[in-house]
């Protein structure tokens, strides 16, 4: 076994972060020293005395608690077999396990050797149904386990569509503990005689982990119980923490005597309370409930459709192969995609297949699971990408002339509504990164000062919407309920939409779920209901109001302090998502979830008919059959699939920090140079890489954090810049696709997709890199280059509307709309070549952009219609040297307006 290996283990046993890497390495690292030793035919003693192995297996026994089967007892039988010098034996449990954790099949041995359980365990390993694990906390002994699983064994049925194990933990931490380490678990049955703290050797990173679950319940960690009614309360206070980690997970409670008092008390935290001779109940409950989450509505109906014999006398040759099958000349599409493809082409909205704009059935089904899984109100299915779904967000809350405050590196998209909409546009500016050519995000401070300024300036009222990017391209991740909470103490209507095309993943990770708008947007709704809020509330406004006139101080006790809204304030929250950037769903595949207290009253109408007006009347079946499927994934093993995803990201992050070729050539960019120290009060650069409870912190209290499945990497040492490294180094010799790259950085984003070879492929391919600069370097006698080498100019700010088209109270909104109406109109417009427009703007004219000019990278609008054109400007798009750039024409130049 590796040293590296054993000290991990040693260090860090079951650590959440990386427990399902953890746990395999451990078992298969274990079975490579074992074999070792029986091929040596060392004696027991020497068998007993390696203490990486004695280790490693204490490490094991703490890892094993936490997933179903007879893990523990594995471990506790191959220690006494190694004790007693039988390599052989102990080979052989190991290599069960192995093969257990591969899922292949596993190896014939002689059946003696095992009790009537564990017999019963090694035939479930060939049952091809889908299984699910079922978490029990309750103090029992090892005899009750064994009854236990019997009974499960005796309740199924070939009739069930899947199968589940138990795993049973004694304690409270240790049901934490579970639900942190086992993405596997998808209910939790609680019974009262559990105990409150685990008695396992546990590391410093998952009891802080456990400690911070704990502490985000009002009542912190429970207490030991003295009455009917404290035991009460300590089961609640485990159901409310469970439900907060892993919301997924289905609660059962399973009680002796007045369960129908208990059953009052408890609803709204368990889905059923049961006696404990209610097995069969239970059972059937734990099997119903993963088949509703294993539903998907919309994806079998278009089966049905496409195994129903139908004639089509309607619209779409494709459809069901019509136009393919019988040609001669495009048979290879058929070949390519398959018949099922077309076969479920269809442009018909009768047999169960829904219309997308009016939904009754199938469709209106999958929203509602959507919606469930992502912890919305309702959900809207969206085929034609977030960039559609923003402006039908922003056409149904904005009315014209409505003030709306949006960061101004946002997607394009946002510019595009907002100038149809007619709203104000004010920008926020985000901090810059000047030092690789990218922004940041826009700090609450100064969001919390521009309403100020409205408020002062009598305009208040007019400000509606506020739109912010979480997470942004690069990663920087917002506190959407600070955000909002402190907005709403400025002004209690403001309506929220958040942009997270690039986040969809977070919704399923203990961690980084607490920052997406809908979480964010439950948990303000709930502090806003409490008579803790009410009475903090109060004690805040007399400090901030002058009591003799009511008026508000001065805005520097309102910038210091953390706002806090009004317990009449309204929650009214949008979220667009590019599911398919971050979930499994095909190209275009978006959503737009919905946390409106005011919907009906407020917004229903409009939304509609925007949702109307900009989607087809011809949505992509496909698209949607894959959006619904991939919130089935999402629901059963997105815990997993996120955690893998940050872990991996970490991986890379860690081998080119820590590589001494890798190093010299590339740095890794952390929080530290993402995010400047007045927003974040986290230490640590790399917070994930020092445990899931580091991470939990920083998420948890810093103002902006960056997502950890994101490594951005500078490669100012290479001497190549972001767009050459891309596209002639990484795609066109490697076939690494990357998305996005700076003038001195690329960005890697993992996705819940990538495998640990992907990640060992590309840290391959850097390193070949690093090589050939290197060598290119020597072979040309240059020096190495240094990582401040090439200065670049500053990010430019929005610099104004021009006067026709702003406010003119000296606040900073425009008329979006009438400046692009403006450049439309072409005896209006006028080109100007980039060194006349220099030489007009150093003369002291103050050109007007007749439209967006949007390079790619960074992504956004360096100019909008309507803004003054400046040297800064200029300056900046000078320095660029991308490939594309949108609204711009080289042969021509810049149009403005006349």
């Amino acid at each position: 076994m590796t040293p590296t290996l054993e000290n991990q283990l040693e260090r860090d046993p079951g650590m959440p972060a990386s427990s399902w890497r953890l746990r395999s390495d451990a078992w298969e690292f274990l079975r490579f020293a074992v074999k070792r030793i029986a091929l040596e035919g060392n004696s027991g003693d020497a068998l007993a005395s390696d203490g990486e192995i004695r280790r490693s297996l204490r490490a094991l026994e703490t890892i094993e608690l936490y997933w179903a089967g007879f893990g523990q007892r594995y471990v506790r039988q191959i220690g006494e077999l190694l004790a007693q010098g039988d390599a052989a034996g102990a080979l052989d449990r190991i290599g069960r396990v192995v093969h257990r954790l591969r899922r292949t099949t596993v190896p014939g041995s002689a059946e003696d050797s095992f009790d009537e359980a564990e017999l019963a365990e090694q035939q479930d390993d060939q049952d091809p149904r889908p299984r699910f694990e079922v978490l029990l906390v309750d103090e029992t002994t090892a005899g009750d386990r064994d009854a236990l699983y019997a009974e499960s064994q005796r309740l199924r049925s070939s009739a069930d569509a899947f199968i589940y194990d138990f795993v049973i933990v004694p304690s409270a931490d240790d049901a934490i503990a579970a639900l942190l380490t086992n993405p596997n678990i998808l209910a939790c049955i609680v019974r009262p005689g559990f105990s409150d703290r685990s008695r396992q050797a546990l590391s410093r990173d998952l009891r802080d982990s456990i400690e911070l679950a704990h502490a985000q319940q009002p009542g912190g960690a429970p207490a030991s119980p003295r009455s009917a009614l404290a035991s009460v309360h300590r089961v609640m206070q485990l159901a409310d923490t469970l439900a907060a980690l892993r919301p997924e997970v289905d609660l059962y409670l399973v009680a002796g005597a007045h369960i129908e008092d208990l059953a009052g008390a408890l609803t709204h935290r368990f889905r059923r309370v049961f006696r404990r001779e209610d097995q069969l109940e239970l059972h059937l409950s734990l099997l119903r409930r993963v088949s509703h989450l294993y539903d998907t509505p919309f994806f079998s109906a278009i089966q049905d459709h496409a195994r129903r014999p139908v004639g089509v006398f309607h619209a779409l040759p494709v459809g069901r192969g019509g136009s393919v099958v019988s040609s001669k000349w495009i048979r290879d599409l058929a070949d390519f995609y398959g018949m099922n493809l077309l076969l479920a082409e269809t442009s018909a909205t009768s047999g169960g297949l829904d219309s997308l704009l009016a939904p009754t059935g199938a469709i209106k089904k999958a929203q509602d699971l959507a919606a469930r899984a992502f912890g919305a109100h309702r959900t809207f299915l969206v085929t034609n990408g977030t960039s559609t779904a923003n402006k039908i967000v922003h056409q149904a809350l904005v009315e014209p002339d409505d003030v709306v405050l949006v960061d101004r590196n946002c997607h394009k998209s946002h510019h595009h509504a907002l100038m149809l909409t007619g709203g104000r546009t004010a920008y926020l500016e985000a901090y810059p990164l000047n030092d690789f050519a990218f922004y940041g995000a826009v700090p609450l401070n100064r969001i919390k000062q521009l309403l100020l300024d409205y408020r002062a300036a009598g305009r208040l009222d007019e400000v509606h919407m506020i739109t912010l990017t979480n997470c942004t391209f690069d990663g920087i991740v917002y506190d959407p309920e600070r955000v909002m909470a402190e907005c709403l103490a400025i002004k209690p209507d403001l309506v929220f939409l958040w942009d997270e095309a690039w986040f969809a993943f977070a919704a399923f990770h203990p961690v980084t779920r607490r920052r997406t708008a809908m979480a964010a947007a439950k948990r303000l709704e709930g502090r806003l209901r409490s008579a803790a809020h009410a009475s903090a509330y109060e004690e805040q406004r007399a400090r901030l109001f002058d009591p003799e006139t009511g008026e508000p101080r001065d805005d520097t006790a309102w910038l210091s302090e953390r706002l806090l809204p009004a317990p009449d304030a309204r929650v009214r929250v949008y979220a667009t998502q590019s599911t398919h950037k971050t979930l499994t769903a095909l190209r275009q595949g978006s959503m737009i979830h919905v946390y409106d207290q005011d919907w009906a009253l407020e917004a229903e109408y409009a939304f509609h008919e925007a949702f109307m007006t900009h989607t087809s009347t011809s949505p992509n079946y496909q698209i949607l059959a894959s959006l619904d499927l991939g919130r089935r994934q999402v629901e059963l093993e997105g815990f997993e699939l996120v955690q893998r995803q940050l872990d991996l990201a970490t991986s890379l992050a860690q081998a080119v920090a820590r590589h001494p070729l890798l190093r010299r050539t590339f740095r890794v960019l952390t929080a530290h140079d993402l995010v400047p120290a007045d927003y974040r009060g986290s230490s640590r650069p790399m917070p994930l890489r020092d445990g899931l409870a580091e991470m939990w912190r920083a998420w948890d209290e810093d103002e902006f954090v960056v997502d950890p499945s994101r490594v951005t990497i500078e490669i100012t040492r290479t001497g190549v810049d972001g767009d050459t490294f891309k596209h002639q180094y990484l795609m066109d010799q490697y076939g690494i696709q990357v998305n996005k790259t700076s003038r001195n950085t690329v960005l890697f984003m993992t996705n819940i997709g990538t495998s640990r070879s992907a990640i060992a492929y590309l840290i391959e391919v850097l390193v070949k890199l690093a090589q050939r600069f290197e060598r290119d370097r020597v072979a040309h006698g240059l020096p190495p280059v240094a990582s401040d080498a090439e200065e670049m100019p500053p990010l430019p700010d929005f610099s104004a509307f021009a006067s026709a088209y702003a406010h003119g109270s000296g606040l900073p909104d425009g008329d979006l709309r009438s400046a692009f109406t403006d450049g439309q109109r072409r005896q209006l417009v006028e080109y100007v070549t980039p060194e006349e427009l220099r030489e007009r703007v150093g003369g002291g004219e103050e050109p007007v952009s007749a439209g967006f000019v949007t390079p790619y990278p960074p992504g956004f609008p360096v100019l909008v219609p309507g803004q003054v054109i400046t040297a800064e400007v200029l300056d900046f798009m000078a320095a660029l040297d991308t490939r594309e750039i949108h609204g711009f024409d080289p042969a021509k130049g810049y149009r403005v307006i006349r």
